[in-house]
């Protein structure tokens, strides 16, 4: 039997977490005789990258699929239970972002997982395609910095951290009011990074592949086909940066992060309103001032606004951004009603550009 564990960085976001499984092969592997296996991801954004790698090879559910849940805040049933107990695969994002799919992981007994985490350079001491990042590497990598360089040419590789690794990386997590641990200074939102995704459907389809070996060929071809849609985002990312590199941006909380720093957007939120916001804190009264006044201003030239995490503070810098003229783009946690990862994806990313004046 050839066991399995989370990979080193899944191991430090579910702390003391040993998952392990039998990796499915031959008539063994539950799609091979009944035509489909299991699929548990944490969120609609995970689901619908698996459904369009698996096909009809597989059942593929969401814990949390409605935009008007705010993952953050998602408490898990015993039904919930069940669905990650039976899975053949259980996928979610990590980082603090849906502890309670990670308590539901621990919980049960599950083949075989995927995590979104491991695959972006922001991860501290993250590996991608096999190798740890250097301190001249990660500074190269670093999307805070504005440094977004998406070549996914160079980047081939299935981007696994072995669990042998875990012992050599730890990260310090702080823990906000709604208990769950968060990744200290790290933007956990990471599907909002097409190229992380990118790395995160290779995934899948390797996950895919051992559970249904037959269809291997097929997996790898749907792969193939959805990293060409997630490459276009990456296109439209680009265009946004050539025409308004270094235009500013705020947020209400750190949702998009990734997405506006691919276009080449400088972040000047005031330090400490999106973090608050994101737990659920009350914003220091000087760091909402500085928020109001720098919109009123006439400092920022988009503003995102993640209508999930919404309370009186956001309401304040919203009626700012309306003072000011500056203009609002929707960011959800979760794919509206109607939209695949990809069209909700470029939906933002056409959003974003006509905000900045395309």
């Amino acid at each position: 039997m050839n066991r399995r564990t989370l990979p080193a960085l899944s191991l430090v976001a579910v702390a003391g977490l040993a998952l392990a499984g039998c990796a499915a092969s031959g008539d063994d592997a539950g799609a091979a005789e009944g035509g489909s296996v299991s699929v548990v991801a944490s969120t609609s954004v995970y689901a619908d990258l698996a459904s369009s790698v698996f096909g009809d090879a597989a059942d593929v559910t969401a814990i949390v699929d409605s935009p008007s849940v705010d993952p953050h805040e998602y408490e898990a049933t015993a039904q919930d239970q069940l669905a990650v107990t039976e899975a053949d695969l259980a996928i979610f994002n990590g980082g603090g972002y849906d502890a309670y799919m990670e308590q539901l992981v621990e919980a049960g007994e599950v083949e075989h997982s995927v995590m979104a985490v491991e695959y972006n350079h922001d991860y501290p001491d993250a590996e991608v395609d096999g190798h740890e990042h250097s301190d001249e590497e990660a500074d190269a990598d670093d999307h805070a910095e504005g440094e977004a360089e998406h070549d996914h040419a160079e980047d081939e590789g299935d981007g696994h951290t072995e669990a042998e690794h875990a012992d050599e990386t730890e990260h310090d997590h702080a823990e906000g009011e709604d208990g769950h641990n968060h990744v200290e200074g790290f933007n956990e939102h990471v599907w909002y990074d097409p190229h992380t995704m990118i790395h995160v459907v290779e995934a899948i389809a390797d996950e895919a592949s051992e559970l249904i070996p037959d269809e291997a060929d097929a997996f790898a071809q749907n792969a193939a086909d959805l990293t060409e849609r997630l490459e276009g985002l990456e296109a439209g990312l680009a265009d946004i940066e050539a025409d308004h590199a270094g235009a500013t941006v705020a947020f209400t909380e750190p949702v998009g992060g990734y997405l506006t720093t691919a276009a080449g957007l400088e972040d000047v939120t005031a330090e400490g309103f999106a973090e608050a916001v994101e737990h659920g804190q009350e914003v220091a009264p000087a760091t909402l001032l500085e928020a109001t006044t720098a919109l009123e201003g006439g400092e920022v030239d988009v503003f995102v606004v993640n209508p999930q995490t919404a309370g009186p503070e956001t309401d304040a810098v919203v009626e700012a951004a309306e003072t000011g003229g500056v203009p609002i783009v929707e960011f959800t946690e979760t794919i509206p009603d109607g939209d695949d990862y990809v069209t909700w994806m470029q939906a933002n990313v056409d959003a974003l550009a006509a905000a900045l004046g395309e």
